[in-house]
C-alpha cells in the first residue's frame, strides 16, 4: 500500500465517479431471441401489431349458453362442444348451450360462460344450479392489449410477464442493449488457486472469484481469467488477450506503489488509463481509462477494497452500459448501532448488517473489524453504512445513509 496521502492529493470520491460514469455509454443494441433478451433492457419501445388476445375467449371450462334470464333452474339444449385451438361452427340460438374448454373462441351469441361445477348436463340439455352474471369468464378480444398500444417503453428491464406478452403479440426477438462482457484478472505474485497447498507467503486468490461474481450479480456475462505473476510482459500478454473478447476489464492488485506494482503501467501503455488516488476508504488506490474503446478499472488487491471499489465505481459501469437508469443500490437512513472512529479526509464505507427497528426505521450494526483485508466483514454485511469526508467520529445513536446490498432488506 502507498504511504497515506495528503489531504490535498486526493481526488474527491464524488468527482471521480461522476468523471467516471460520465465517459460510460449503453453499448450499441442488438436484436436478441427473447429467452435470451431476459433481464436486457430495452432499446425501443414495443407497441401491439394486433389485439390480445384475438378474439373473444372463455377463461373457464364450462358451457358458452345464450338465454334470456340465466337464472338458477333454466334448462338450455345442448348443441356441441368447442375445444380450445377449435372455432364454434355456428352461432348460439336462444335457449342453446355448447360445452366448451378454457381459451376456446367464444361462439357468436354467448350471454355468458357457465363453470361447469355450476351446471349439470341430462338428456341433451344443461341446468343451471345458480344464476349466471351476463358477460361472465368471457375475455373479450383486445383486453389485455389493443393494435398499435404501446405496450413496453423503452429502458424497461425485462422481466418474464414481458417475455410473454412480447411473445403474445408475435416477437420472436426483441432490440435490447446487450449484457456487456466482462473480464477479471487478478494479480500477484503471491497468489495460488484455491484446492492447492500454500507455501510460505502465498494466499489464495480470492478477488477473481469474487469479482467475476459480482459482475454477474449486476447482469454482466463475466469470465475468470487466471491470476497473472507481477511481470510486465506477462500482464501486457494477459491484458491483450483479455481485450479481444471483453466490454470491460477488471483487474485487481498492482495499484499502489510497490516496486512490482505493474497493472497500472503496463494498461498505461495499452491505452489511456490513469492511477488515481480517491478519497474513499477503503480503496483508496484506483486506476481507470480506456484501451482501444474498452473501459478498464484496475482495482487495489485487498479484497475488501476490491469489494467496495467495485460496488461504488464497476456495478454502476455495467447497468450504464446496459441503458440501465438506476445505477444505484437503495439507500436507507438508519441508526448507527455503535461507535466508530473515520478518517475524516475520505468518505469510509462501513459494513453494516440492517435490523428493522419499530422507532427507528432501521439499525445498522457494524460487522466486526473493519480492515479492508477482513472479507469476513462483507460476507456478514447487508449494507455499506457511508461515512462523510468531513466525519472523524460516529457516535452511537447517530443516523447514517446505507447503501443496501441485499434485495431481501427493503
Amino acid at each position: 500500500m502507498t504511504a497515506r496521502a495528503a489531504a490535498g492529493e486526493l481526488v474527491p470520491l464524488v468527482e471521480y465517479r461522476r468523471e467516471v460514469l460520465e465517459s460510460i455509454t449503453p453499448l450499441d443494441p442488438i436484436d436478441l431471441a427473447l429467452l435470451e433478451a431476459h433481464g436486457c433492457v430495452l432499446a425501443a419501445d414495443v407497441t401491439a401489431a394486433g389485439d390480445v388476445p384475438p378474439f373473444d375467449n372463455t377463461a373457464m371450462d364450462g358451457y358458452a349458453v345464450r338465454g334470456s334470464v340465466l337464472e338458477a333452474g333454466e334448462e338450455f339444449e345442448l348443441v356441441g362442444t368447442v375445444a380450445a385451438g377449435a372455432q364454434a361452427e355456428e352461432p348460439l340460438g336462444p335457449g342453446q348451450a355448447v360445452r366448451i374448454m378454457t381459451g376456446a373462441p367464444v361462439p357468436e351469441g354467448t350471454d355468458a360462460i357457465v363453470p361447469v361445477e355450476l351446471a349439470r348436463e341430462r338428456d341433451g340439455s344443461v341446468l343451471l344450479e345458480e344464476a349466471a352474471r351476463p358477460g361472465a369468464h368471457i375475455r373479450s378480444a383486445g383486453e389485455s392489449a389493443r393494435a398499435g398500444d404501446t405496450l413496453l417503453d423503452r429502458g424497461r428491464s425485462l422481466g418474464a410477464p414481458d417475455l410473454g406478452m412480447l411473445a403474445a403479440v408475435g416477437n420472436r426477438s426483441v432490440r435490447v442493449h446487450p449484457r456487456p462482457r466482462v473480464v477479471v484478472v487478478s494479480t500477484g505474485d503471491e497468489l495460488v488457486e484455491p484446492g492447492r497447498p500454500l507455501a510460505p507467503g502465498q494466499i489464495r486468490d480470492s478477488n477473481s472469484y469474487m469479482l467475476t461474481a459480482m459482475a454477474r450479480e449486476a447482469g454482466a456475462v463475466a469470465y475468470r481469467q487466471l491470476f497473472v505473476r507481477d511481470d510486465p510482459r506477462a500482464l501486457r500478454e494477459a491484458f491483450e488477450g483479455a481485450f479481444s473478447h471483453a466490454d470491460v476489464l477488471v483487474t485487481s492488485g498492482g495499484v499502489s506503489a510497490g516496486l512490482h506494482d505493474h497493472v497500472k503501467g503496463v494498461l498505461a501503455q495499452l491505452g489511456d488509463v490513469r492511477f488515481r488516488k480517491i478519497g474513499m476508504k477503503p480503496g483508496m488506490p484506483q486506476a481507470f481509462g480506456f484501451v482501444d474503446r474498452v473501459p478498464c478499472f484496475a482495482l487495489p488487491g485487498n479484497p475488501v477494497s476490491a469489494f467496495v471499489s467495485f460496488e461504488v465505481f464497476v456495478r454502476p459501469t455495467l447497468l450504464r452500459m446496459q441503458g440501465r437508469q438506476d445505477l444505484n443500490r437503495p439507500r436507507v437512513t438508519a441508526v448507527f448501532d455503535g461507535t466508530h472512529g473515520s478518517p475524516g479526509e475520505k468518505v469510509e464505507f462501513v459494513r453494516v448488517r440492517l435490523a428493522a427497528d419499530e422507532e427507528a426505521g432501521w439499525r445498522a450494526l457494524p460487522t466486526g473489524e473493519q480492515g479492508s483485508g477482513i472479507l469476513q466483514s462483507a460476507v456478514l454485511a447487508d449494507g455499506l453504512a457511508e461515512i462523510p469526508a468531513d466525519v472523524t467520529e460516529v457516535a452511537a445513536g447517530s443516523r447514517v445513509t446505507v447503501h443496501v446490498l441485499d434485495d431481501d432488506v427493503r
